[in-house]
C-alpha cells in the first residue's frame, strides 16, 4: 500500500486506519484505491471475519480531497463515480461486517464512508457533517441511501439539505451512531463491536448484509449521472474556491 492506509490484524479483525492526518484524512483518490483494495482482499480471506474502520491523527475523514476534484467533463466524471461505487459496494455490502470508530470529524465523504458501515461508535468530541452543498455537491458514495436508513427521512433531508454539523450526543439519540464512549476511546469500543462480529455465523452475516443494501445499486447509478453534472457546475467551482479562501460562497445555480 502507499501508506495512505494501515492495515493490521487483530485475530479475526482487520482494522484499516486511514492515514492522512495532515488532510484530515481527506479521501484521496490514492486512499479510495487502498481501501478497495484492502477490503477485496478481506472479502476472500475467511480468516478475517470482521473490520474496523478509523482515521489517524484525531480525525475519522474530513470528506473527499477538493485538490482533486478537477474533472474535465461528463464521461470523466462518470468514471471517477463509477471507480468510488467499487468502494461502496465493497464496505456496504461487501460479505464482512464493518465498525467504523468515529473521532473527530466524520464530513463529506467521511459521512457516507462511516455510515457504509453497519456499527457507528463515535468519541464525545465526533462531529458529522453532510457538507456537500458547500461545495456545490449532492451527497455521495451512497449516502442518500445509507442516511435515511439510519436516521429517517425527514432528519436525514435536514442533514442533506442544510449541511449543519452534528454532534455525538444528538447522533446517538437520532440513531446516526450506536454508541458514544469518551474521547479517544472509540477504537476499543469498536473492538468489542467486531469481536462480537466476528463470532457470528459468516454466511447468514453475509446475506444479511447484501439484502440490507437493496435499493443501493439503483441509488449509485442516478447519484453517478448527477454527481458528474454537478462537478460541471459554476457553482461547484464556486465553492471549491470559497472553501481555498476560507470564506462563505456564493451560489448562483448554474
Amino acid at each position: 500500500m502507499s501508506g495512505l492506509l494501515l492495515a493490521a490484524r487483530h485475530g479475526a479483525v482487520l482494522v484499516l486506519t486511514l492515514n492522512q492526518p495532515a488532510k484530515r484524512n481527506a479521501l484521496s483518490l490514492a486512499l479510495r484505491q487502498d481501501l478497495l483494495a484492502a477490503v477485496t482482499d478481506a472479502a476472500s480471506d475467511p480468516a478475517v471475519r470482521a473490520i474496523v474502520l478509523q482515521g489517524a491523527g484525531g480525525h475519522f475523514c474530513s470528506g473527499g480531497d477538493l485538490t482533486e476534484m478537477n474533472v474535465g467533463g461528463l464521461a470523466e466524471g462518470r468514471a471517477r463515480m463509477s471507480a468510488t461505487h467499487q468502494l461502496v459496494r465493497a464496505l456496504a455490502a461487501g460479505p464482512k461486517p464493518v465498525v467504523a470508530a468515529v473521532e473527530g470529524w466524520a464530513a463529506g465523504a467521511g459521512l457516507s464512508l462511516a455510515l457504509c458501515a453497519d456499527i457507528v461508535v463515535a468519541g464525545q468530541e465526533a462531529r458529522f457533517a453532510a457538507s456537500f452543498g458547500n461545495v456545490g455537491l449532492i451527497g455521495d458514495l451512497g449516502l442518500l441511501h445509507t442516511l435515511p436508513r439510519r436516521v429517517g427521512q425527514a432528519q436525514a433531508r435536514r442533514m442533506l439539505l442544510l449541511g449543519e454539523p452534528v454532534d455525538a450526543a444528538t447522533a446517538l439519540q437520532i440513531g446516526l451512531a450506536d454508541q458514544v464512549c469518551e474521547p479517544g476511546g472509540a477504537w476499543d469500543a469498536a473492538m468489542l463491536w467486531a469481536d462480537k462480529l466476528a463470532s457470528r455465523a459468516p454466511l447468514p452475516v453475509a446475506v444479511t448484509r447484501a439484502l440490507l443494501s437493496e435499493g443501493l445499486e439503483s441509488l449509485l447509478a442516478q447519484e453517478r449521472d448527477h454527481q458528474a453534472a454537478l462537478f460541471l457546475t459554476e457553482d461547484h467551482a464556486e465553492g471549491k474556491a470559497a472553501f481555498k479562501a476560507r470564506r462563505a460562497p456564493v451560489f448562483h445555480g448554474r
